[in-house]
């Protein structure tokens, strides 16, 4: 199992990586427009924190332009010392499910965007290494996203393909959804500081060292 970071916000990136548990990145479109760089400059910044993997979804849409995009992509990325491994984020649709047939060889794909077992199995067909499951979002528009995530799972089961979740707001849902077969997550950093600062752990820790301090002062 893998924990990423999900953020285009270098400083954001910067601290989850500095935990030493966290393997990558993920993006999106909007993650990258949010910081108001370009996908490039944003891209070279994050292989300027040495994550092992990125996971880059392009913003152009169509199959030749999203492979445009990518080569584009990796040709910033490789030209780093150390770079990290580029994972494409191809969009679960009719031109996305063709491009990582095309890219299948040479890259391993992540179908990104999926909302169901049949995009999944789809995604498996074409040749993709991961596929990427809206959690909440699939909740918010009516279905149960831990559900989708168990049903992907089923699915998918001896293939090899893994299965990345995303869109998780909670350390509940983080828990749901490996519960229910998720091979790795990928998470906002306030979201996995909630995973790792649980209200009754602080307290404890505070208890811990209130105790200290009053048989240091006996002394």
């Amino acid at each position: 199992m893998a924990v990423y970071v999900d953020s285009a916000n270098l400083e954001e990136v910067r601290e989850a990586l500095a935990t030493g548990f966290v393997r990558g990145v993920t993006t999106n479109p909007i993650l990258i427009a949010r910081t108001g760089k370009t996908p490039e400059e944003v891209v070279a910044g994050i292989c300027g924190l040495e994550p092992a993997e990125v996971f880059y979804q392009p913003s152009a849409t169509g199959k030749e332009a999203m492979k445009e995009e990518l080569h584009r992509i990796r040709e910033i990325v490789n030209g780093f010392s150390r770079p990290p491994d580029l994972i494409p984020k191809i969009p679960a649709t009719w031109d996305g499910f063709a491009l990582v047939k095309e890219l299948a060889p040479e890259w391993r794909c992540a179908v990104t965007a999926v909302y169901s077992a049949a995009q999944a199995y789809l995604a498996r067909e074409a040749g993709a290494c991961y596929v990427i499951p809206y959690v909440n979002r699939a909740t918010r528009f009516g279905g149960d996203g831990p559900t989708l995530v168990a049903e992907i799972a089923y699915v998918l089961e001896g293939s090899g393909v893994e299965i990345v979740a995303a869109s998780l707001k909670t350390p509940d849902e983080v828990v749901a959804v490996l519960v229910n077969g998720a091979h790795h997550i990928t998470v906002p950093l306030n979201v996995l500081k909630a995973m790792a600062n649980h209200p009754l752990s602080l307290q404890a820790v505070e208890e811990f060292a209130q105790t200290s301090r009053r048989f240091r002062n006996l002394r």
